[in-house]
């Protein structure tokens, strides 16, 4: 039987993964002028995201 491993290792994975792409994700709206840049702005993508797949994923 496999492990499923620790949860507050898959937590940060999840949360560091949703920092990088919500990073990435707010970078190219601001290029395109549809969104600014912003520490706020990519925080609050970043937790949505990570509270979004721990919904679908590890839920």
């Amino acid at each position: 039987m496999a492990s499923d491993g620790d949860i507050r290792v898959l937590l940060v994975l999840d949360l560091l993964l949703s920092l990088v792409f919500s990073t990435v994700v707010v970078w190219g709206l601001s290029f395109f002028g549809l969104a600014s840049f912003t520490l706020r702005s990519v925080a609050t993508t970043a937790l949505a995201l990570a509270v979004l797949t721990y919904l679908l994923v590890l839920r």
